[in-house]
């Protein structure tokens, strides 16, 4: 019950629905202390584990005694911190439990304001006993948005059926060194296919009523040596081109209506600190009106990491002023100590009515201020966080995102075949899923409660289809322990094929090979799992190396005889079975690379989006070119690509005006015996330009299922703006002048290629720009009806 008069009844202006949210939050903000706005600016971690066993960055530093709950919300709260995610708990029984923090919440303040609730759910709803799908570099290797927006409603679905608000996700973040340990995060190396994707995203949360939160605006991928928050020596252009697209799309195209800053320090401001980025471009230029929610600890680090305020009180002032609206994860500098700056006139009270003002307006928009808002749902005692519609999303994003990287004909595996399975992911259930999982992001630290999920390995689901497998794990996936590889070679000589499965195991700030915190020295297989690999290929047995890892490690010349190669990006709870699947030939791989596998273990990464110089040259010993490209795939049956044109040319077929759309076509035709997957890529080449430009770039895309024999033309409408770039003078222009627009299998083999002249005078652009390339298929007969 509400304690308070100016909680209850209909006359409160706040709680007039028929008022817009601006309406309802100005009604109030005059009313609230100083005490009341700063508590509604921070959240607070009631169940953070403060052990040295955390599951944010320097957690264990930054998390001291809190005061009893009583006094921590008596002048209400602005949000509650992972209450599912921070140890396991019943889904029933966490919901009931959030219910009465809420009531708590709501009784002890003087307007009875709910806290917003946010969560993890980068693969799933970070929650024991919740369904987890496949890595963010899946979701790139499906090529599928579509499917990720149908995950992405489910898990807010559950979300929200648990009483939570707000999701921290997805990860925009275009990797641009594989060696950093959050690559497993990103969905990829192009700024089109992880704005595409991640705009997808965004649409099915926020549909399911989950406010979704860009991670990381903006950079943090960029860092120097692929080290976790560490600097990024990034040029303003580069930010531009590469880094802040994918934000755009999500803005835009998805409706965001929050944005989490990035620990990054860019050029020696940290973002956290940066008006101009947060405030002059994503609300002045961008017109964002959402919240800015800062990382975990980022308010403080002003102070303890990046040296740039000399308190708490000064990193408050710095964060606040720079555009940040509420600090995560817990209350620290936004609490007493920019209190106390705020009464001694050190900060602007409009600053901090600025950030209560949109903080207000969003839980309005949730329903949060509304009369006959409910602590605890209805149907509450069904609740459940894995079902069979979501696992069934899971799979089908799981199949789609294995990607068949060479094959030699020893792919699918013949029925009789006596197959050894070998390797240390290949028994492993924690080997098919990522850091941000539940099992691995907080289950690791409760061993005694389980995985809380079916999780099939590799073999568990190959055995179930091939009758004759032995296994042998070979050696762990780190350390330096061989003993076990002679058994493993045994097992391999004596089969007619070896499934060789590598890779990684996800963990936390060096409690893994891959995840938050587990950056890479060189792109090597971790541990002694190069020796397995050479000693197993040595054998002559055909040998499947498969690959699940969270990031593309080097295939150079040792790998060269393996019979073919498979890469899975932690597929998710149902990999497994999705795997098998692939390597039997039940599933027809459809998956394409949404990272470049690097050729050396031991150059400086690079993604394929370099300029000229960037790529192999005479100039320099060193040699960039991947073992295998961006967008690269392979399939069961085999595909004709024809006929690339332009469609309706005016009287000059190459002109494409600045202002304009060009439409191109190519035909597309199933040659093979079975059904199977298409991945259709167009790439842009834009020669000669006033800045130095990526060789190509990806500019649109689309999966196209085909039976044996079909034909289909396959229509993309590029718009002129999806060709601009940051000019000489800071600003997105449209240059005039002659390109390319490239069909592509993968970035690196054209199939067509149709020379286009941007003609015109030379345009600038903004944030308003065009930003998609538009996709048609239209099916055609198929070959045999009309032979």
């Amino acid at each position: 019950m509400r304690s308070q008069s100016l909680s209850d009844g209909g006359a409160a202006p706040w709680r007039d629905q028929r008022l817009s949210p601006t309406e309802r939050a100005e009604a109030l903000l005059p009313m609230m202390s100083i005490e009341e706005k700063i508590a509604q600016l921070v959240g607070v971690w009631v169940g953070a584990d403060a052990s040295g066993e955390g599951v944010a960055p320097h957690q264990s530093d930054m998390i001291s005694e809190l005061p009893p709950w009583s006094t921590v919300i008596r002048y209400g709260l602005g949000q509650l911190t992972r209450p599912f995610g921070t140890a396991p708990v019943d889904p029933v029984s966490g919901a009931r439990s959030l219910a009465a923090s809420q009531a708590q919440i709501v009784a002890a303040s003087r307007f009875g304001i709910p806290a917003q609730v946010h969560e993890e759910c980068l693969t799933g709803f970070a929650a024991w006993r919740a369904t987890v799908y496949p890595t963010p570099l899946s979701w790139g290797a499906s090529f599928d948005p579509e499917l990720v927006e149908a995950m992405a409603d489910r898990i807010g679905r559950s979300m929200r059926a648990a009483g939570v608000h707000q999701g921290l996700a997805p990860v925009l973040d275009v990797t641009r060194d594989y060696r950093w340990g959050r690559t497993e995060e990103t969905i990829g190396e192009d700024p089109y296919l992880v704005g595409t994707t991640g705009a997808a995203y965004v649409r099915g949360l926020e549909r399911a009523g989950v406010v979704a939160t860009l991670k990381h605006f903006a950079g943090y991928s960029a860092s120097r040596g692929g080290r976790n928050l560490a600097p990024v020596p990034m040029g303003r252009r580069e930010l531009a081109d590469v880094i802040l697209p994918p934000f755009e799309m999500a803005l835009r195209l998805g409706g965001a209506r929050s944005v989490m800053n990035s620990y990054a320090e860019i050029d020696g401001l940290p973002v956290a600190a940066d008006r101009g980025l947060l405030t002059g471009l994503l609300r002045d230029e961008w017109g964002f009106t959402g919240t800015v929610v800062a990382d975990y600890f980022a308010v403080r680090f002003l102070q303890t990491l990046h040296g740039v305020a000399g308190d708490a009180a000064e990193a408050a002032r710095l964060a606040l002023r720079a555009g940040i609206d509420v600090e995560l994860p817990t209350v620290d500098a936004f609490g007493e100590p920019l209190v106390q700056a705020a009464r001694r006139g050190e900060v602007d009270e409009a600053l901090i009515d600025s950030a209560l003002r949109r903080v207000l307006i969003q839980k309005i928009e949730l329903g949060l201020l509304d009369e006959g808002w409910q602590e605890l749902p209805d149907d509450v005692a069904s609740l459940r966080f894995d079902d069979e519609a979501s696992q069934d999303i899971a799979l089908r994003l799981a199949r789609e995102s294995v990607v068949l990287v060479r094959n030699t004909g020893v792919l699918p595996l013949a029925a009789a075949s006596r197959v050894a399975l070998v390797g240390p992911v290949a028994d492993d259930p924690m080997g098919m899923l990522g850091c941000y999982s539940f099992p691995n992001h907080v289950g690791v630290n409760h061993s005694d409660f389980g995985l809380g999920l079916a999780i099939p390995t590799l073999r568990d689901e190959l055995a179930r289809r091939v009758p004759m497998l032995t296994h042998e794990p070979g050696c762990t996936v780190t350390g330096d322990d061989t003993s076990g590889i002679p058994a493993a070679v045994a097992a391999a000589a004596a089969a007619d094929v070896c499934v060789l499965a590598v890779g990684d195991r996800a963990g936390m700030f060096g409690r893994g090979t891959s995840g938050e915190g587990c950056d890479a020295v060189d792109l090597r297989l971790p541990g002694v799992q190069s020796d397995l690999v050479r000693a197993v290929l040595a054998t002559g047995t055909p040998v499947v190396l498969v690959l699940m890892t969270g990031r593309p490690y080097a295939l150079g010349p040792e790998f060269d005889d393996a019979a073919a190669v498979v890469q899975a990006f932690f597929l998710g709870q149902l990999g497994g079975q999705a795997l098998a699947e692939v390597l039997t030939g039940a599933v027809n791989p459809s998956g394409r690379l949404p990272v470049s596998v690097p050729r050396d273990a031991g150059g400086l990464p690079s993604t394929y989006l370099a300029p000229p110089l960037g790529r192999r040259t005479k100039v320099s010993s060193i040699d960039p070119t991947p073992a295998y490209p961006f967008g690269h795939g392979l399939s069961y049956t085999t595909f004709e690509w024809s006929d690339a044109t332009v469609v309706e040319p005016g009287e000059d077929p190459t002109a494409w005006p600045v202002d304009g759309e060009v439409r191109v076509r190519i035909t597309v035709a199933n040659t093979g015996e079975r059904a199977g997957t298409e991945v259709v890529q167009l790439y842009l080449h834009d020669p000669v330009a006033q800045t130095t430009r990526p060789v190509v770039r990806l500019i649109g895309y689309t999966r196209l299922p085909m039976a044996p024999g079909e034909v289909a033309h396959v229509t993309f409408g590029v718009p002129a703006d999806v060709a601009s770039f940051t000019g000489l003078t800071g600003r997105r222009i449209v240059e005039p002048g002659d390109v390319e627009l490239r069909f592509g299998r993968s970035s690196g083999e054209v199939a067509a290629a149709l020379p286009l002249r941007l003609v015109g005078t030379e345009r600038q652009v903004g944030f308003e720009r065009e930003l998609l390339t538009s996709v048609r298929v239209e099916p055609l007969v198929a070959v045999a009806q009309s032979a």
